[in-house]
């Protein structure tokens, strides 16, 4: 970016008096344009047992099977995020999210957040961002294609607590960190 989101004119990047990150800084009308992480919402849908896995039409990751998530909007509630691309992604309407799963990715200015959530009526189909969705046995998952780590890294953490707890609701947060300096303290 080159121009000044507020007056349209030529802007730098600088560090200004009072920050301490370049930022893109407008020297007509000074306005300050800050680049925040993106929050994606997401839902791990519960039903028999079973998981809500949805296959992507959409790049990064074309073809492969991810759980149904996507950015956060302005005005809604990240579990109003998770529920809204739940039902864009597959179709479905979720029910009791609890969060579950929270992943800082600096590497790329994420932040992952999973909600634990039922199936309402076991009702599902495919929306416009998926090429299929099923719901999926632990033994049934496609681990060779899913999508991205985040998602790997919740299914497993689901089947572990499924084997510790008897509820849902008894599950712990699990909040990690996925990115390339894996000296960074973990939680």
């Amino acid at each position: 970016m080159r121009y000044c989101l507020e007056c349209g004119h030529e802007a730098e990047y600088k560090i200004p008096a009072t920050d301490n990150m370049p930022r893109l800084v407008c020297p007509n009308c000074h306005y300050i344009h800050y680049e925040n992480p993106k929050v994606i919402c997401g839902s791990l849908v519960i039903h028999e047992n079973r998981v809500l896995l949805c296959r992507r039409a959409i790049e990064p990751q074309y073809g492969l099977w991810t759980l149904p998530a996507g950015f956060m909007e302005n005005g809604e509630t990240m579990a109003e995020g998770a529920a809204r691309e739940c039902y864009e992604e597959a179709e479905a309407v979720v029910l009791n999210p609890h969060l579950y799963c929270l992943y800082d990715i600096p590497d790329i200015g994420q932040i992952y957040s999973i909600y634990i959530t039922e199936l309402k009526d076991g009702a599902y189909g495919i929306g416009a961002e998926s090429l299929d969705s099923a719901l999926f046995k632990e033994e049934d998952i496609p681990w060779d294609e899913i999508a991205f780590e985040a998602v790997r890294r919740t299914l497993k953490s689901y089947f572990e607590d499924r084997k510790q707890f008897d509820s849902h609701d008894q599950f712990p947060v699990h909040q990690d960190y996925i990115g390339k300096d894996q000296s960074i303290k973990r939680y």
